[in-house]
């Protein structure tokens, strides 16, 4: 693991009575994870807390949680906060109306590598989008190294996070906005056209794009392979055809 990443960060509030008062202050919340085997004592209200406000929990093992704490003392349970507070979908489609342009969506289907979502994110505020979609739950959230990898993109970048990426998809088409999924085996990407409203789908960096999720989009997308690998980066491929929806909306 990167040094960088070894070092404690200011988005992870550890111990049971902090994290108990940040249940209760109200602040956004990305996930609470709570060491293996811990179920007595004030964890049970913590993890009833999280429960009553639909949070995430996550049972981690206490060394992998010894290390994230810098070894500090966390009582078995430890708090992620956003770098960033999100958006709603409402929002970035409010952003697009506001700068009189067609929406131009990154929706990502369960990316689970920060430094994957926040190059994306970078790309993603170079190409003109005006916001990204991502799952609440099997997804990276906005953590400090999604931040740092963005370079300061997730400052101008409307970021929502939605209970349900189908349902969020079948939202948008009512809006008359295109849904676009990169995966194996479809049309060229840089032969299809990309005008008006446009929502592209980035999947999983092993599994890629998710069935129910794949079903629901109007069109799919690939990249030629002509190595032995089959697939590319994800940040990588979503960077690539970000650009030509850029390109053909600047008429190039």
């Amino acid at each position: 693991m990167p040094k960088e990443e070894s070092i404690r960060n200011d988005n992870l509030i550890i111990g049971r009575n902090s994290v108990i008062e940040l249940l209760k202050s109200g602040r956004e919340v990305e996930n609470v994870l709570i060491a293996k085997g811990e179920r007595e004592g004030s964890i049970t209200k913590i993890t009833a807390m999280c429960r009553e406000k639909g949070i995430v929990i996550k049972s981690v093992d206490r060394r992998k949680l010894d290390f994230m704490c810098g070894n500090a003392n966390h009582q078995g349970v430890a708090a992620n906060v956003p770098a960033h507070s999100y958006a709603t979908v409402e929002e970035i489609l409010e952003y697009a109306k506001s700068k009189d342009e067609p929406p131009f969506i990154v929706i990502c289907d369960e990316i689970e590598d920060s430094h994957n979502l926040g190059a994306i994110i970078r790309s993603a505020e170079a190409c003109g989008v005006h916001g990204i979609i991502i799952p609440k739950r099997r997804s990276t959230g906005l953590n400090y190294i999604v931040a740092k990898t963005s370079c300061g993109a997730l400052e101008y970048m409307k970021v929502a996070r939605v209970g349900n990426l189908a349902s969020t998809i079948e939202e948008l088409k009512k809006k008359n906005i295109w849904v676009y999924c990169a995966d194996m085996d479809g049309q060229p990407w840089c032969k299809t056209d990309f005008s008006g409203g446009c929502a592209l789908v980035i999947g999983n960096e092993g599994r890629g794009v998710g069935r129910l999720v794949k079903e629901k989009c109007d069109v799919t997308v690939s990249l030629p392979m002509r190595g032995k690998i089959n697939s590319l980066n994800a940040s990588v491929a979503a960077g690539i055809i970000m650009y030509e929806v850029a390109k053909q909306r600047l008429g190039l």
